[in-house]
């Protein structure tokens, strides 16, 4: 009955058919072939420098050419070159064969630098070398591009693949498969133990075509090349019997993900140790990245304030003059990991109608602002002295603006607005930020705008680049001068 089922679906042909080519053999095979451009670009250029009759008196510069091409082999296998995504993406393939000779250059004028053997070769070969092995290492990666392209939409690299088990997550794991053009996998059917009428014909289109049973005859026919358990992890017995029985097939055996882990499928999968885990989610801005932006914080926090300190002097003898009260307003804000600290603004509000907790964000024409204050929240001078919060180790100088846990948009908590909101101290909070030079400042009176905001935020924390941070910085500078927002 089985195999009748199977000739009714049409799969017989192709599940007897087994992959015409490996597709490690065909990478192996880009390695040869961009390997040898890199050499008959080299013996084209000396062809061209000393003439096709004295190529003989060029041993250097063969030996040159042999050199760079085992460094840029190397290369090229070290920065993903020849992953499998980069045989089915033209740019990412360029992208990364260009970068790869480009440091094998670098490489080669280093080692020249070192052996003291600059002098020994043509600078003018070099250059006529380089380019053309270039454009060859592109031309070439075109055509084997295309071709490998054209053998993958023939199914040459795809495995024949049986998923067992035909619920919920084996469907999920089908359509998965369906979905991603550039998995090569042919799907030979479902199979499935369970009966009374719980497992139907076919799913996503795919036919249920047995039991276990069943399974282990085809893999005996040599008609299936992998196996992908797709049951409940829940169903531990059942799950270890399974196995256990396809353990003594000599096919691969993988097992699918659980029901819920289909929402982190995009999660990379590390070892600890022998087990493997899988990377929800990582620490942004960590490792040499938070060392850079605390360099960042530290040395133009410590120059800005050299150059500005007669600013703040005059500011604050402005304030003083204006009102009675300290120059300084200092404010409970939530800050990295949740963690409350104080920040430091000038004064800009009456002295008696500052607010401390239950803060209500000032909005135009608000009352309780001076007439020295308002000039400083128009142009954001009230800030300055946050530069103190910077070096002190509390605040950067660019990240997301810092809240009062009390303040409301719309007459809600921001935490009530957005649930995800405590995603915005991942990092250090800012001076200036994203959103803030993106127009996204002043009084947050609408849900709407609170939500803008904390897109801006996400999408700085999840970008974050020492030039990003140095664009933001610039653009504030020129928002000082034109204010938008501010009151």
């Amino acid at each position: 009955m089985n195999e009748m089922r199977f000739d009714t679906q049409g799969a017989e042909h192709e599940s007897n058919s087994r992959p015409g080519l490996p597709l490690d053999l065909v990478i192996w095979t880009v390695r040869l072939v961009e390997f040898l451009a890199v050499m008959a670009a080299g013996t084209l250029a000396t062809a061209w420098w000393f003439g096709v009759e004295n190529t003989g008196a060029a041993s250097n510069y063969d030996r040159v050419v042999f050199v760079a091409a085992l460094a840029f082999s190397v290369l090229s296998e070290t920065i993903g070159s020849y992953d499998i995504d980069a045989q089915f993406s033209l740019r990412q393939a360029w992208q990364r064969v260009f970068t790869a000779w480009l440091i094998t250059a670098l490489f080669m004028l280093t080692l020249a630098f070192l052996l003291r053997a600059s002098d020994a070769v043509s600078r003018e070969w070099a250059l006529a070398w380089f380019a053309g092995g270039g454009v060859m290492l592109l031309g070439t990666r075109v055509a084997m591009t295309i071709w490998v392209r054209r053998l993958k939409k023939q199914g040459t690299f795809n495995q024949r693949v049986a998923i067992f088990g035909a619920g919920p997550q084996g469907v999920r794991l089908a359509q998965y498969i369906q979905t991603h053009d550039k998995l090569t996998i042919t799907i030979v059917g479902f199979f499935d133990d369970r009966r009374d009428g719980r497992v139907p014909a076919s799913a996503s289109n795919i036919p249920v075509l047995g039991n276990l049973g069943d399974l282990m005859n085809v893999i005996r026919d040599d008609r299936v090349d992998q196996v992908i358990v797709a049951l409940p992890w829940s169903a531990e017995v059942r799950l270890q019997e399974v196995v256990r029985q396809l353990a003594l097939t000599p096919v691969r055996i993988r097992l699918a993900p659980d029901l819920a882990s289909f929402v982190f499928a995009r999660r990379p999968v590390v070892l600890l140790g022998e087990m493997p885990v899988m990377t929800l989610f990582e620490r942004p801005i960590s490792g040499i990245d938070a060392i850079i932006k605390a360099a960042e914080d530290k040395i133009l926090g410590t120059l800005i304030l050299l150059l500005i300190w007669p600013l703040l002097l005059l500011i604050a003898l402005a304030i003083k003059l204006d009102s009675s009260g300290p120059v300084f307003f200092r404010q409970p804000r939530e800050g990295f990991n949740n963690k409350s600290f104080r920040v430091y603004k000038f004064r800009t509000m009456f002295n008696n109608l500052s607010e401390f907790d239950n803060i209500q964000q000032a909005s135009r024409k608000d009352p309780r602002v001076t007439r020295v204050g308002s000039i400083l929240r128009r142009t954001s001078l009230d800030e300055l002295p946050q530069l103190f919060n910077v070096l002190a180790g509390d605040m950067s100088l660019v990240g997301p603006r810092p809240h009062a846990a009390s303040t409301r948009a719309g007459g809600k908590l921001f935490s009530e607005v957005v649930t995800s909101y405590a995603a915005r101290h991942k990092v250090k909070p800012g001076i200036t930020g994203w959103a803030q030079v993106c127009g996204w400042r002043g009084e947050t009176d609408t849900e709407d705008k609170l939500i803008k905001r904390f897109e801006h935020d996400l999408y700085y924390i999840e970008n974050w680049s020492l030039p990003f941070d140095m664009y933001i910085l610039l653009r504030t500078a020129v928002a000082l001068v034109v204010p938008r927002n501010a009151f």
